[in-house]
């Protein structure tokens, strides 16, 4: 059954550069032990897709849209629906000084942010240092293997998805028609990753979940143990 907008659906998927077959990502782990140069320490697991969100690329989301829960399908993307084209005006020359004042030692291949974008450094010859802010697949026709292992139909299954994006776990989820309530218990712990994670879901949650009016987020905070004095 096609999938519709709104639609909470998680995938597999393996993504190859067509120019060269070269593998760039994968959420499969028997996949990424196959590639060389794949890292095999990352975490591997099926991503969240919300139909209609943008959280995935264009052609991505369209293939989707006509699968079924358990289907497999491999499709090729062009640029304009997988990365964009490539922007000449995105590419510029910058100083080595620029960098040095940001205390940063720019090297070929060195991927940064630039005045809000991530950008890619391509070359470094004479102190001058070119920089490229498109997408490093932007031109590239990408090949992606798909295969859509569930479709989420609980609300309280679609938060917790949505939390574990943001490497979160909710103790508990508590809904009323459109307000939900999201527990984060003392065992997690509070710190700056955790504050940043946190608001990123929040924003997420209520851009994938039309139907909640109000989020409320409670947390638990435990006092550290006091040094025992000799």
């Amino acid at each position: 059954m096609p999938f519709n907008d709104g639609d909470f659906v998680k995938v597999d998927y393996s993504a190859w550069r067509a120019a060269d077959n070269k593998l760039v990502y994968t959420t499969m782990k028997s996949v990424a032990e196959k590639d060389a140069e794949m890292d095999k320490d990352a975490k591997y697991a099926p991503q969240l897709i919300v139909v209609g969100k943008g959280n995935a690329i264009k052609g991505v989301e369209e293939a989707i849209r006509k699968m079924s829960a358990g289907e497999t399908k491999k499709v090729e993307i062009d640029p304009k629906d997988a990365f964009g084209d490539r922007n000449q005006s995105l590419v510029r020359v910058m100083s080595v000084s620029d960098f040095k004042k940001r205390d940063i030692d720019p090297q070929p291949g060195m991927q940064l942010d630039i005045d809000g974008a991530v950008a890619t450094i391509k070359s470094v010859n004479s102190g001058r240092v070119i920089v490229d802010s498109n997408h490093p697949f932007a031109g590239e026709r990408m090949i992606y293997e798909i295969k859509v292992v569930s479709k989420l139909e609980k609300d309280e299954d679609k938060i917790k998805a949505v939390a574990e994006v943001y490497d979160l776990n909710p103790d508990a989820v508590e809904i009323s028609g459109g307000d939900v309530r999201v527990i984060f218990g003392d065992k997690i712990e509070k710190d700056s990753k955790y504050l940043i994670n946190k608001s990123d879901f929040v924003n997420a949650l209520m851009r994938y979940m039309d139907k909640v009016t109000k989020l409320r987020v409670e947390e638990d905070f435990l006092r550290s143990k006091p040094l025992e004095k000799k």
